[in-house]
């Protein structure tokens, strides 16, 4: 089978109409159903099936589609290992929350402008869902994402994630009522519960945590920025979730939730077989400490 027809029918899985194949790739949408008819004679089977004025892949093409994530794997980490060896040098487009950036991401870049001043790292800030889509579209090479112990994220097979760091998070709550630690969760049932705007991974959280505490969190807030919830919670507009060991202002308190916890996991994401090539694997050591990252 030609790769490069498995790369098509991989495509036309993820984004679901060959319109969109042909305008992500730069073909034309007959270009595309000609590749995949020919993939299909190859094969000995029906990849497609219609369904209405579209297609769909038939249960043959889904099984073929999960293959060729394997196959395509392959190929990329062949290309990568022909030079293993070389000097790290080219462009990381990396991807990632603001926090991961500046604690992770930064650091290592400050250190190879000295050590590795071929390797350029271009950073922009996403959530984990947009980075994550844009890695497996291959518009990023390096995803920074985060999810927590009770809501944990779901990664494609396409994907490999290494752990970096965690951090306890705890309930933002103002300080007139004169809260007890820890915190007793039932005892803010009728609260109004404040949560991130961007990303569903700390509403998922909280609604577990209310769940185990007997009762719905009645969520109106969505805000992204922590400085922003704080402002909330101190004017009495409610209470969310907030990272143990950040600073806040006079009036916040951040009481620890015990039973169960709620840690924020931070992970380094990849394609499966791209982090063999060179300068990304470099990247990736730095922000792991594994110097055997390969």
């Amino acid at each position: 089978m030609d790769p490069r027809r498995l790369r098509l029918l991989l495509e036309l899985s993820r984004l679901g109409s060959m319109r969109a194949v042909a305008e992500t790739l730069h073909l034309t949408t007959s270009s595309v159903s000609q590749q995949i008819a020919a993939l299909a004679r190859e094969a000995g089977t029906p990849l497609l099936e219609p369904e209405g004025r579209r297609v769909r892949l038939t249960p043959a093409g889904l099984r073929l589609a999960d293959h060729a994530v394997t196959v395509m794997a392959a190929i990329d980490a062949a290309r990568a290992d022909l030079d293993p060896d070389a000097e790290p040098s080219g462009t990381i487009r990396v991807g990632g929350f603001a926090t991961a950036i500046r604690r992770s991401l930064l650091p290592v870049v400050a250190e190879m402008a000295g050590s590795h001043p071929d390797v350029d790292v271009s950073v922009q800030e996403y959530e984990p869902r947009e980075a994550l889509d844009l890695l497996t579209a291959d518009r990023l090479d390096l995803a920074l994402v985060y999810d927590y112990n009770l809501a944990p994220v779901s990664l494609g097979p396409e994907v490999a994630a290494r752990h970096l760091w965690d951090v306890p998070w705890g309930l933002g709550v103002s300080e007139d009522g004169k809260p007890r630690e820890p915190a007793d969760l039932a005892t803010y049932a009728d609260a109004t519960w404040i949560v991130n705007s961007r990303n569903t991974a700390d509403e998922d959280a909280v609604r577990t945590l209310a769940a185990l505490a007997g009762f719905t969190p009645r969520i109106r807030h969505h805000i992204d920025s922590l400085d922003l919830v704080e402002d909330l919670i101190l004017a009495g507009h409610g209470v969310g979730l907030l990272p143990r060991e950040r600073a806040t202002r006079a009036g916040v308190r951040v009481l620890t939730i015990a039973d169960p916890p709620v840690v924020l996991r931070a992970y380094a994401v990849v394609r499966r077989g791209r982090d063999a090539w060179p300068p990304l694997r470099l990247v990736l050591e730095k922000l792991t400490g594994d110097l055997r990252a390969s």
